[in-house]
């Protein structure tokens, strides 16, 4: 252990500490998980020199499969103007079903069904690597970034002098614009993630005849329909309620010096590494690609964007939208171990669903999807099947688990 790499270790864990303590009480309640990940990052650090740290990341990133997929490009128009990118994976013609009618609720519905998902904060269409791998060529899919992430454009609401915060109801009209320009016609199986679950509930909410007519099924993933300002994210109760009433301003504080900001990310890298895996995975051994992969994706989102979204989840607040979903088959997915949507908002979800699965993860985290994607996939490839969407004798690859359980 080198005189050189104890000093830098303490210097980590006191930077951080001055950071957080220049916010105050709250900055010291979010410290509480600061320092933990700062203590994981300085004992790498007595043992891992800067710059192998530094190669190692970039071996990742060069040899990581993740995030790779893409499918034919297209682009949506909000109603607001932002341009909103997505990609289809078409079916495959030999994989192809013979075309046949479903009776849905009374009606007829016609052609392919088309699975749309829709991914969380600070993440984009890639978070779904997993799936979209097994389940391509197999069934029509689509994958579309939320505004301001990904390849979509900056929201034209949150520019210039007049610019107004996200809200959950414009990611649902943002939706809608993918689907009219993606999936004009035909059922639709819908599955969100996080606040991409959000977006799907807000679709409900103001095109009900949409789900009426056209969804066939419906997937939430690690996500809530409210009450996200009593989640603790494993902090004190006394310091969570600190944290809730300084964070918005924080945010816009940092999101008004966005560049400055972004260099400071930059060189507390291993610190934002260590936050984004207790936040992202439960498991003891996650594959150090996909841990990698979540980093370059939420590394991605700029700060200005992670302060014009976050005040719209505390305002989130869609339990009766779900009502829309009545009578549609539905999974409630979540990881037993998700500090940012609990599982008991999962449960919530399934309980005001009849015909709704609920699959509660072991040792799962926040990216479920990404830490044990062999088991979203299974119980989403069963939604699937459940619906007509694809054959039960279809050969769904798993894509096996990238984490090992805890002890």
């Amino acid at each position: 252990m080198s005189e050189t790499s104890s000093v830098e270790a303490a210097e980590a864990l006191s930077a951080a500490a001055g950071n957080w303590r220049r916010a105050g009480f709250a900055g010291a309640a979010i410290g509480v998980v600061a320092a933990g990940a700062a203590a994981g990052v300085a004992i790498e650090r007595l043992t891992v020199g800067r710059g192998m740290r530094r190669k190692a990341r970039l071996a990742l990133d060069a040899a990581g499969p993740y995030g790779a997929l893409r499918g034919t490009p297209g682009r949506a128009a909000a109603d607001d103007g932002t341009e909103l990118y997505y990609e289809v994976d078409e079916v495959e013609a030999d994989a192809a079903a013979p075309p046949r009618r479903r009776r849905l609720f009374g009606r007829r519905t016609p052609g392919p069904v088309t699975v749309v998902f829709s991914h969380g904060y600070c993440l984009n269409q890639d978070s779904w690597h997993f799936q979209r791998a097994a389940l391509r060529g197999l069934v029509r899919t689509v994958h579309w970034d939320q505004r301001s992430h990904g390849r979509s454009g900056r929201g034209a609401a949150q520019q210039g002098p007049n610019r107004v915060p996200v809200s959950i109801d414009q990611l649902g009209r943002d939706l809608k614009a993918v689907i009219d320009a993606a999936a004009p016609e035909g059922p639709l199986v819908l599955v969100g993630h996080s606040m991409g679950g959000m977006t799907v509930m807000a679709l409900a909410e103001q095109y009900p005849e949409l789900i009426r007519e056209r969804v066939v099924g419906v997937a939430f993933v690690g996500t809530s329909c409210g009450n996200l300002g009593e989640v603790n994210y494993g902090l004190p109760v006394a310091g969570v309620n600190a944290v809730r009433r300084v964070l918005p301003s924080v945010l816009r504080a940092l999101g008004s010096q966005a560049e400055l900001v972004e260099r400071g990310r930059q060189a507390t890298a291993d610190l934002f590494a260590g936050l984004i895996k207790r936040y992202s995975f439960s498991s003891r051994d996650v594959d150090p690609a996909v841990a990698r992969f979540a980093e370059r994706m939420i590394e991605g989102t700029p700060i200005d964007v992670v302060a014009e979204f976050y005040p719209a989840f505390t305002e989130h607040d869609k339990a009766e939208a779900l009502t829309v979903f009545a009578e549609v088959p539905a999974l409630a997915l979540a990881g037993d171990q998700d500090l940012v949507t609990p599982s008991s908002h999962t449960e919530a979800i399934a309980d005001l669903l009849p015909d709704a699965e609920l699959v509660i993860v072991p040792d799962g985290g926040h990216l479920v999807m990404l830490e044990h994607p062999e088991a979203v996939t299974d119980r989403l490839a069963d939604l699937l099947v459940r619906v007509g969407a694809v054959s039960a004798a279809t050969n769904v690859g798993t894509y096996g688990s990238t984490a090992q359980p805890g002890p």
